[in-house]
């Protein structure tokens, strides 16, 4: 029996020293054992499946290392998980403040900071040959990474989502300053209005964010650890200077294999996907024309053997 099919492993509510409230957990859509590593900012909660799982064995071929963005969590990739971890080592983190990572105070919740939280987590797990799988805040956070270490990067999943800067164009400005600014601010921080009312907007068949799922993404948020979904859009403006910088630094990838899964009727990165099919001298892409935002859901099921060759072609 594997540690994934283990009652108490995935029950657990202390791990690695660290407290984990996963009652609420949906055990049979996300059967994974939960993982913590203490970072210098925050305790992340994480999983780990597939050959090599936990480092504590050889593993021959790249590591999946799946980041998500606002308001989710490593649950958004639990189809990817499931489908990919027969053959790969599949990562998939929690960024502080959401899902089941602490929620540490005194943390901006700027994606700058959840970029060196991430480099801080790669380098404390030792993760080598990485495949990024990146959507959403995941992109300039996980692509930061790689700008910076694109020697330990082999391959690039883009999922809906951008790293340049948007602040001259009208729809992002108002997204940042509306959803971002002092009324969202309390929308979301009261109301939980990012999960409630963005989220849902966000997708293309509605029909697929159903009250079970929605629940999953709901929970991890109490009124007390809603702040980044705040910070996240006000940070799509106020983060400039960094986006700027990244966009830079991002030559660096230019030359990597890449595969592009697209939502077409997402209302906030649909029509980006031109500007990563220019930048990407190696690329494949798929597009999926009813899908919206967060394709992961949407879509999960169907993204699992175009990233299985995708990776393969790798080796």
């Amino acid at each position: 029996m594997s540690s994934t099919d283990r009652p108490d492993a995935l029950d657990a509510t202390d791990v690695d020293g660290v407290h984990l409230d996963t009652d609420w957990v949906d055990r049979e859509a996300y059967p994974f054992e939960s993982r913590c590593v203490s970072l210098p900012q925050g305790a992340v909660h994480y999983v780990d499946e597939g050959p090599g799982a936990g480092g504590e064995e050889a593993h021959d071929g790249p590591t999946l290392v799946c980041l998500h963005g606002n308001p989710t969590w490593s649950f958004l990739y639990r189809h990817l998980l499931r489908g990919l971890r027969d053959e790969y080592r599949c990562v998939a983190m929690d960024h502080l403040g959401f899902g089941l990572s602490e929620h540490p105070e005194g943390f901006s919740y700027l994606p700058s900071d959840h970029a060196d939280v991430f480099e801080a987590f790669v380098e404390e797990l030792g993760l080598a040959d990485v495949v990024l799988v990146v959507q959403d805040w995941g992109g300039p956070i996980g692509l930061s990474y790689a700008a910076d270490h694109p020697e330990n990067v082999a391959g690039l999943v883009v999922v809906n989502t951008w790293a340049w800067p948007v602040d001259e164009d009208w729809w992002y400005r108002t997204f940042s300053w509306g959803v971002g600014g002092p009324l969202g601010r309390v929308l979301c921080e009261r109301f939980n209005a990012f999960v409630e009312v963005v989220m849902p907007a966000a997708y293309g068949d509605r029909s697929k964010l159903t009250p079970a799922i929605h629940e999953q993404y709901r929970h991890p948020l109490p009124v007390e650890r809603r702040e980044g979904t705040w910070v996240f859009p006000r940070a799509v403006v106020e983060e400039t200077p960094w986006l700027e910088g990244l966009w830079d630094r991002l030559e660096a990838l230019e030359d990597h294999p890449a595969l592009l899964l697209w939502g077409l009727e997402d209302p906030a990165f649909g029509d980006q996907l031109p500007v990563w099919e220019t930048f990407f001298r190696d690329r494949e892409t798929l597009t999926f024309p009813d899908a919206g935002h967060y394709l992961q859901e949407e879509a999960g099921e169907e993204l699992v053997e175009p990233i299985r060759a995708f990776v393969t072609g790798l080796r």
